[in-house]
C-alpha cells in the first residue's frame, strides 16, 4: 500500500465518509487512490434499490447528516484535489426530492473551501423528477454524468427498478441546459457486439460528451453473473467507433469504471 493511497483512505475515514471506490469494490482503487483521486459517495452507505450488478449494500437507510457537505468540502480540501467525483446512494425514500438539496449544497461548498477545484456529479435518476434535477443543475457542476449501465434489452433485469428512457431522458436535459455530459455501461452481461454500438449511437445523439465501457464483474455470488469476458480488441473496437460517432471523450477497457481517470476529462 502506498503513501498516497494511505492519506486518502486516512483523510476519507477521518471525516466520516463514504467512497464508492469501497462500498463498490471498485478494481482500480489502489491507481486512483495512489494519485490522490477518489470518487466520494454522499447520502449514506444503504441504497433503496437493489441492482443486479451492484455490490453496495441495499435496505432502509438511516443516513441523516446535513453536515456531510461541509465535512465533504474539507476533505476535498485536505486531500488536494484538482478534480473530484461526487456520487451518492439511490434515495428513493426522500420524497420531497431524493436528496438533490444535499447534491447541490454538497457542490457548493466545495466551489466555496476548494476554489480551482472542477466538480463532477454521477448522480441516480431522481425518478425522472425534473425539479430535483434542476437542484443539481443549479450548482453548476463541470461535468454531469448519469450511467445507462447497460443496453436497452437487458435494462430491467439489470436494474429492475431504473427505467432506460428515464435515464435518457436525465441525459438530454443535462445537454439541453448546457453541461458536459457523461455516460457509461458495462458488458458481460448478455448483449451483442452490434447491441453495444447501436447504444452507444443512441447516446451520442443525445449530445453526450464522455462515453465509458467496461467489464462487469460479479461481485458476489449473490449478483448477476458474467455471461463473457470481452476482449481487449473488442474494448479497442468501441474505443475506435465512439471517437468516430463523436464522443469527445472514450475510455473503454477491461477495468475502465465511470470515474476513472475521471481527472482528464475536464
Amino acid at each position: 500500500v502506498t503513501e498516497g493511497y494511505r492519506f486518502v483512505d486516512t483523510v476519507v475515514h477521518e471525516n466520516g465518509l463514504h467512497t464508492v471506490c469501497e462500498e463498490a469494490r471498485c478494481p482500480n482503487i489502489y491507481e486512483c487512490w495512489d494519485r490522490q483521486t477518489a470518487t466520494i459517495m454522499i447520502l449514506g452507505e444503504v441504497c433503496t434499490r437493489a441492482c443486479g450488478f451492484c455490490a453496495v449494500e441495499t435496505g432502509k437507510p438511516t443516513w441523516d447528516d446535513p453536515m456531510e457537505p461541509y465535512r465533504t468540502a474539507m476533505a476535498v480540501k485536505k486531500m488536494n484535489l484538482r478534480h473530484v467525483v461526487i456520487t451518492s446512494v439511490d434515495r428513493d425514500d426522500l420524497k420531497d426530492d431524493y436528496g438533490a438539496s444535499i447534491w447541490s449544497e454538497t457542490i457548493r461548498q466545495i466551489y466555496h473551501h476548494v476554489p480551482g477545484c472542477t466538480v463532477e456529479v454521477l448522480t441516480p435518476d431522481f425518478k425522472g423528477h425534473e425539479p430535483s434535477l434542476y437542484k443539481v443543475f443549479g450548482a453548476k457542476p463541470d461535468i454531469f454524468s448519469h450511467n445507462i449501465e447497460c443496453i436497452e434489452a437487458i435494462s430491467s433485469q439489470v436494474r429492475h427498478q431504473a427505467n432506460w428512457q428515464r435515464s435518457l431522458d436525465v441525459l438530454k436535459l443535462s445537454v439541453k441546459n448546457g453541461f458536459r455530459t457523461k455516460t457509461g455501461m458495462m458488458v458481460g452481461l448478455g448483449e451483442s457486439f452490434d447491441e453495444v454500438v447501436a447504444t452507444m449511437k443512441q447516446i451520442a445523439e443525445l449530445g453526450v460528451s464522455i462515453f465509458t465501457i467496461g467489464q462487469y464483474l460479479q461481485p458476489t455470488r449473490n449478483h448477476l453473473p458474467v455471461s463473457r469476458y470481452v476482449s481487449s480488441k473488442e474494448f479497442e473496437d468501441y474505443k475506435h467507433i465512439g471517437v468516430g460517432l463523436g464522443f469527445q471523450v472514450v475510455e473503454s477497457g477491461a477495468l475502465v469504471r465511470s470515474s476513472y481517470h475521471a481527472d482528464e476529462q475536464v
